[in-house]
């Protein structure tokens, strides 16, 4: 469920913001751009937050 969520709202931003880019550069608004971008970003965020990980730093003493 947790990847259906990050893919939904991934989609939902990355739509928004090709539409929002191209019509600041006077472009025209894909579709299809948007989907396949928000696909490759959504892979990247769950690559990246298995990649990071879970626990606390431990703590340094400093001398």
């Amino acid at each position: 469920m947790r990847y259906f969520w990050t893919l939904l709202w991934t989609f939902l931003l990355v739509q928004m913001l090709n539409y929002v880019v191209s019509s600041m550069t006077g472009g025209t608004y894909d579709f299809m751009t948007g989907t396949i971008l928000s696909v490759i970003v959504t892979v990247l965020i769950i690559v990246v937050s298995t990649i990071i990980p879970n626990e606390p730093a431990d703590h340094h003493s400093t001398h």
